[in-house]
């Protein structure tokens, strides 16, 4: 039945997952902060940036051990998996981790400016290559574990774009007991309402107004996730990006200061 779910759901947005980014349109956001009860939707015009604008980093393609060209072990320790040897690597150090785990069609690279920012905010950040054949949540749930073996890690958040934020979800309720969750931190991936509905740790979802029928879908999740204890539903007027490429447009700082924010209000 899990794995039906979880199939039911990677079905519902595979045509919003394709990995292609939008390009910035608007400069409002309109934001439903988190509530232990009823959420009150309020419309606000963004804060003014906290960090630099982060867009991904541009670097040539290692020779030697590397994920995807753009992380090397001069990041963090390179490792593989699986069959096929697939590359991955953790980055930082610090007693709470992060997976995260890219939409389809994409790659690790687009990740890179959360990536920097949760590794010099404490946090020790894994990413992998996706394999293909595995079920998404297997994935997340296998590289959650490997994080999880690391000396020091005690928590975990799972963060995810499209198809990788959607399956987090399903991943945190299959690691019940086996791994401390701390939260799920999910870009552009609709979940499956009756799965948010089970959900037991914080969630963050945030989207672009304008991605097709993902926030409709994400607003529908977010209402049936009231066992959560902190959830959070944020949507950028106007904007189109999907997922990651959200870090590439003039609302970047400000989605990676809700995406910290969050994750730092729960790490303890």
């Amino acid at each position: 039945m899990r794995a039906i779910a979880g199939l039911a759901a990677l079905v519902m947005v595979l045509g919003a997952c394709g990995g292609e980014g939008g390009t910035a349109s608007s400069d409002r956001a309109a934001v439903t902060p988190s509530a232990p009860a009823t959420p009150t939707p309020v419309t606000s015009p963004p804060a003014p940036a906290s960090s630099p604008a982060a867009t991904p980093t541009t670097r040539p393609v290692s020779k030697g051990p590397n994920l995807s060209g753009c992380y090397t072990k001069a990041d963090g320790k390179i490792f593989t998996y699986g069959k096929e040897d697939l590359p991955g690597v953790v980055m930082g150090k610090g007693s709470t981790g992060a997976v995260i785990s890219y939409e389809r069609g994409g790659n690790a690279c687009t990740w890179r400016p959360l990536a920097d920012r949760l590794v010099s905010s404490g946090y020790r950040v894994l990413l992998y290559a996706r394999d293909l054949v595995a079920i998404p949540s297997d994935n997340i749930a296998a590289m959650a574990k490997r994080l999880g073996k690391e000396r020091g890690v005690k928590r975990l958040f799972l963060v995810g774009g499209s198809v990788g934020g959607l399956m987090s979800v399903t991943a945190a309720l299959e690691l019940d007991g086996e791994v401390a969750i701390a939260g799920v931190v999910d870009l552009a991936g609709p979940p499956d309402p009756a799965e948010t509905a089970r959900l037991t740790v914080p969630l963050l979802q945030i989207t672009a107004e304008n991605d097709g029928r993902v926030p409709q879908g994400m607003k529908t999740a977010h209402d049936a996730a009231t066992r959560a204890p902190d959830r959070q539903f944020v949507v950028i007027e106007g904007e189109s990006s999907h997922a990651s490429w959200l870090f590439d447009t003039p609302h970047g700082p400000q989605v990676l200061d809700t995406i910290t924010t969050f994750m730092d209000r729960h790490r303890a």
